[in-house]
């Protein structure tokens, strides 16, 4: 078969729907019960709010909607994870269409990260880590577009500052990719002056701002509820000086870790690593800042603040990694010989879902053994047993009164906790050791 630009399409096209169709069946068949993640995104998607305890409210947003349209079958979880992937794969490709000048190599660039595991194993679980993946490629998408023309849009810098806040509003770790963006068009703005400051510039700010206020008004309304979680997920309160130099160097590894299948593809495509930076090459320029500078700025937070930098935060980082590796490498990539790269490739792929199914079956003492639905069938029936009223109301901590929220027929809100005032509310209630089921 001649390659052909739109054979590679094709050939694309069936990479993505591949990768739909392993990730959604096979947690589907292999999992008793949704992962932690994905109950508590429903739980707060029942009782939806501008905001939870925990995280600002873009991920609980779409959980619900595909819970509106399906109700409680496990299968469509996985697969709303897996849009969430493919749609981030497909900004990947088209951008890297424009700044690779070549559709091979912009196909490498996405296969090349399907071997890192932030967007194959760790996808099954519908999360705020998941939530940021479409928007982190569409923001960086449409920035390029910015950077890449002189005839600045109105409709470009819309769409920019859009997708930045539905990232934001997904994962406040988002503003490592804006504040690097940020820093790239200020050193081209106002130091090497190459361009001029254009108004439409403000139009992505006060989108951004706009999106943002009915945030900012719960945020304020809640005493900044999801800033202190967390900020107590770093471990800030008990940090030590120790921690300024372990934690940042912990991190270091723990990156290098998960980046070993996608550098032995890399070795697999170019077997010789020769390359040089040229800082004055703009294309190159825009790589750094959105794969590069995120991470030495989220390693500075952790060596400054001595802060705990969880792996799974890492999720979006990597997303372009494979569009800037091609970028360094390309002219030692003989498109000729890729028979090693297309092995090594094809068994990462087939390997990732057959240890996940492996996981999933031999371990026995997983969340997603969890007998949620068993555990809501009695408590219905106990309450069938006392009550003739409907359970409209669960309270408890997400995991176990969010499996009784998504498993139950009549879909109750969870409304946080339990507590005396909000039980003194409510027609009927029955509790079972932390978890109140309740009718108004």
């Amino acid at each position: 078969m001649t390659i052909n630009n739109k054979n590679i399409d094709n050939v694309f096209y069936i990479f993505v729907t591949a990768h739909l169709i392993f990730w959604t069946l096979i947690p589907s068949i292999t999992n008793h019960n949704l992962p932690l993640d994905t109950i508590e995104a429903l739980a707060w998607g029942s009782n939806l709010d501008w905001g939870f305890n925990k995280h600002p409210p873009m991920s609980a947003f779409f959980p619900e909607i595909f819970y509106k349209v399906f109700g409680p079958q496990d299968w469509t979880y996985y697969l709303l994870s897996q849009i969430f992937v493919i749609i981030s794969f497909y900004y990947v490709f088209i951008f890297s269409k424009e700044i690779l000048n070549n559709n091979l190599l912009s196909l490498i660039s996405v296969l090349l990260i399907e071997a890192i595991y932030f967007y194959n194993f760790t996808t099954p679980e519908f999360n705020v880590n998941v939530c940021q993946l479409p928007f982190w490629s569409l923001t960086v998408y449409y920035c390029w577009k910015i950077y890449n023309t002189k005839e600045i849009k109105f409709s470009d810098c819309f769409l920019v500052g859009l997708f930045a806040a539905f990232g934001f509003l997904s994962k406040y770790l988002f503003i490592y990719l804006l504040v690097s963006i940020d820093l790239l068009f200020i050193y081209l703005i106002f130091f090497k002056k190459e361009r001029k400051f254009d108004f439409k510039y403000l139009i992505t700010i006060e989108v951004f701002l706009v999106v943002l206020v009915p945030h900012f008004i719960w945020l304020y309304n809640n005493d900044f509820i999801t800033i202190t979680y967390g900020l107590a997920r770093t471990g800030l309160e008990q940090s030590i000086l120790l921690d300024h130099i372990k934690y940042p160097f912990i991190f270091l590894l723990k990156q290098i870790g998960i980046l070993i299948p996608f550098f032995i593809l890399i070795w697999l495509l170019v077997k010789k690593i020769n390359f040089k930076i040229n800082f004055k090459d703009r294309n190159l320029l825009f790589l750094i800042a959105i794969n590069i500078l995120p991470i030495i700025l989220m390693l500075l937070t952790s060596l400054i603040t001595g802060s705990k930098i969880r792996t799974m935060w890492m999720t979006p980082f990597y997303l372009f990694f494979g569009s800037l590796f091609v970028y360094l490498f390309q002219a030692q990539i003989n498109l000729k010989k890729l028979k090693p790269f297309m092995i090594g490739f094809i068994f990462f792929f087939f390997l990732s879902p057959a240890l996940y199914a492996y996981v999933s079956i031999s371990k026995d003492d997983k969340r997603t053994d969890y007998p949620g639905k068993e555990i809501a069938i009695k408590t219905q029936y106990a309450w069938d047993q006392q009550f003739n009223s409907t359970i409209n109301v669960v309270l408890g901590d997400e995991w176990n009164a969010g499996n009784l929220s998504y498993h139950l027929k009549s879909r109750p809100a969870w409304e946080g906790f339990v507590e005396r005032e909000k039980l003194d509310q409510l027609k009927d209630y029955m509790c079972l050791d932390s978890i109140c089921v309740g009718s108004r």
